[in-house]
């Protein structure tokens, strides 16, 4: 089996116009850059509708794309906007400011909407395609016109008739017609944009990783259409919530606030919901990283009236039996498990009997004892995540005799390279796992300024660093070209099993 590396990035944190990084020319820019360097894998973050604190964890939907991600030059493109009428917002800034992008790019939408409703013709062929291919849409299309309709409130403080939709279907839907089509409209436009933005990287050997959840937002479609599938109280307030006990992130561990599955229902239907969730990843993405991967064996169960999670307790998965009716289902669906954290044996006897890669990241292991320690084949090995500090930020915080200690460990091995991030990296490509990703922050050697996200906190910064351009990436990307091709990871033909 070939090796292979990758980069991750989450698709916001690209250069753009719009402020915020998107599906435009600059990504397929960003895709030729890390391409030429001899990457051959692009991990993202998880692309559908943000929800609470802009997080791509809490989604709106398990299947449906944010907006925000649309491009407004490739609608001019397609002669829905005068290319003359778009202006940039932010192009240089280094942070997102999610609201701000909304609405400003919420007008070009509109505009582009009515423009597509008189020509039509030109795309009915293709949307009623798109329309027949995505069962989940019309309901979307309703859930979220009855939130915008209700100040963006979660669903289970609408109004009744709305509340209920799903079972009782008592609200006229005449009326808002226009505000239906305008929202799959823009699903038409995010998987148009996307799918074009897929094939480029094909066409230059880039396999693209996407990233599910292994719980949905409680305030989201899929929990409002699909309620027996959760652990509900009548009201649609959840009996239980998803988390993790005190651990290296927290010592009060994260109460997340997802609702917990129904997992004696699922099992009864076959696992059907999950089976459409990962149908659909598998359409958008080569691959796709499954989140909390060790919930499969045993999950973190709290009661939903725990302020933390550490009244919670462990229930045991799924295991085999969900994974044996998975690959019946999609046999050829490529998964990632994310095994981080404190896990029991269990967790990595079940990602091991469907040979499924782990993730191993280095900064777990800021030790020379520990780094001594070779990779397992059949895993990834990271630098970092988008959940930790970035590898200088890292260093930064290690103690002066620390510091020492791996230094002299890196350059006993004849690592020469003077910025700790460059070392870390360098080591990374030599491992002996067959794939390994880096965070791009790390590949630019950023310190805290670059950190993505702070597990068990809310909002800003959260989620909004962002590339202004590729003047330091390509720079730093002709001596990672070097260190590639000498670790033999230049290429990767062979699928990822």
């Amino acid at each position: 089996m070939e090796r292979c590396a990758g980069v991750l990035a989450a698709v916001s944190s690209l250069p753009a116009n719009q402020g915020i990084g998107d599906f435009g020319r600059k990504t397929k820019m960003f895709i030729d850059q890390i391409a030429d360097a001899g990457f051959r894998i692009w991990q993202v973050l998880p692309m559908q509708p943000l929800g609470y604190g802009n997080s791509p964890y809490q989604p709106y939907s398990s299947f449906a794309g944010d907006p925000i991600f649309i491009n407004i030059d490739r609608l001019s493109e397609l002669e829905l906007l005068k290319q003359s009428s778009i202006k940039n917002l932010n192009k240089f800034k280094e942070s997102v400011s999610y609201e701000e992008v909304r609405k400003f790019k919420e007008p070009y939408f509109r505009k582009a909407f009515y423009e597509f409703k008189k020509q039509f013709d030109r795309f009915e062929k293709e949307y009623q395609t798109f329309c027949a291919e995505s069962e989940w849409l019309d309901d979307y299309a309703v859930f979220i016109t009855f939130k915008k309709l209700n100040d963006m409130k979660e669903w289970r403080q609408w109004p009744q008739e709305m509340k209920e939709w799903p079972k009782e279907h008592l609200v006229d839907l005449t009326p808002y017609e226009n505000e239906l089509f305008y929202e799959k409209f823009l699903q038409f436009m995010f998987f148009m944009q996307w799918k074009e933005i897929h094939a480029y990287a094909q066409s230059r050997g880039v396999r693209i990783m996407g990233d599910i959840p292994f719980y949905v937002g409680l305030d989201s479609a899929d929990v409002w259409m699909d309620r027996e599938e959760f652990l509900l109280e009548e009201d649609g307030s959840p009996s239980f919530v998803a988390g993790v006990p005190p651990d290296y992130f927290s010592a009060t561990g994260q109460r997340w606030g997802n609702p917990i599955y129904d997992w004696k229902h699922m099992r009864a239907n076959g696992y059907a919901f999950w089976i459409r969730r990962l149908a659909w990843q598998q359409r958008c993405y080569d691959i796709v990283r499954i989140d909390h991967f060790r919930a499969f064996d045993t999950y973190w169960k709290i009661p939903s009236s725990c302020e933390t999670a550490i009244e919670g307790e462990w229930i045991e998965g799924e295991g085999r039996a969900f994974f044996d009716a998975l690959y019946q289902a999609l046999p050829q669906l490529e998964l990632v498990a994310e095994d981080l954290g404190d896990i029991r044996p269990q967790v990595l006897e079940l990602r091991d009997a469907y040979q499924l890669p782990g993730m191993d990241v280095l900064l777990f292991r800021m030790e020379p004892k520990l780094l001594k320690r070779p990779a397992r084949e059949n895993s990834i090995v990271y630098t970092g995540t988008h959940d930790n500090d970035t590898a200088e930020e890292a260093y930064g915080k290690f103690t002066h005799n620390r510091r020492i200690a791996l230094r002299r460990f890196f350059h006993n091995r004849g690592y020469a390279e003077r910025n700790f991030h460059d070392l870390l990296v360098h080591f990374a490509f030599d491992s002996d796992a067959n794939y390994v990703i880096i965070p791009l922050q790390d590949i630019l050697g950023l310190k805290g300024e670059g950190h993505m996200n702070h597990p068990g906190t809310i909002g800003s910064p959260n989620w909004e660093w962002k590339l202004k351009d590729y003047k330091k990436l390509t720079r730093e990307l002709e001596k990672v070209k070097v260190w590639l091709s000498l670790a033999q990871r230049s290429t990767c033909r062979e699928e990822i099993k």
